[in-house]
């Protein structure tokens, strides 16, 4: 466990499964999380199921799932990822959703990702860190730049909303950076 004021960063369980599957299929989670992308959600409670099952046995050694639980009340209220990890390159691309609305806005996905960026450059010595969302997504891009990252580039036009497109932006997160912002 990985722990904070908020937050805590724990192993995915299988009594994950309901609250994972309930944000996959909560339109305004699914539209800030991805931009509405149809590959995110609406999921069945079977492919869920496939897919979770499939997290549980993630090789820590390049991806893992992480719940976002609440240190309040011990609810799950999210999920924090890493992926690609690549330990000659020294990088990993995360992400971060808060599923819980009611969390929103309150520091929790800010405190989870400080969380999980201080755990890849400290347990497991990477030098950058890496992780996109949409144009539309302020609030995403706020927590980002608050944790330390850096926007390093769009690709335009990249991602449909509905009938309006917007840029992919591409944040990035030397190790040298975050040590000089704690």
């Amino acid at each position: 466990m990985i722990e904070g004021r908020l937050v805590r960063l724990r192993a995915l369980s299988a009594e994950d499964l309901d609250a994972h599957f309930r944000w996959r299929n909560d339109p305004e989670v699914v539209h800030w999380a991805t931009g509405d992308n149809p590959y995110f959600g609406p999921v069945s409670r079977e492919a869920m199921a496939t897919f979770h099952e499939a997290r549980l046995r993630d090789n820590p050694s390049s991806e893992l799932t992480f719940t976002v639980e609440d240190l309040a009340d011990g609810r799950a209220i999210g999920m924090a990822d890493y992926r690609d990890l690549d330990p000659f390159a020294g990088r990993a691309t995360v992400g971060i959703t808060i599923g819980e609305r009611d969390r929103w806005g309150g520091g929790y996905g800010t405190e989870a990702l400080s969380l999980l960026v201080g755990h890849l450059f400290g347990a497991c010595r990477l030098h950058r860190v890496e992780l996109d969302t949409w144009s539309g997504n302020e609030r995403a891009m706020r927590a980002f730049r608050r944790v330390g990252f850096v926007e390093e580039g769009r690709r335009r036009a990249s991602v449909r909303v509905g009938d309006a497109w917007y840029d992919s932006v591409e944040f990035g997160l030397l190790r040298e950076e975050w040590a000089a912002g704690r």
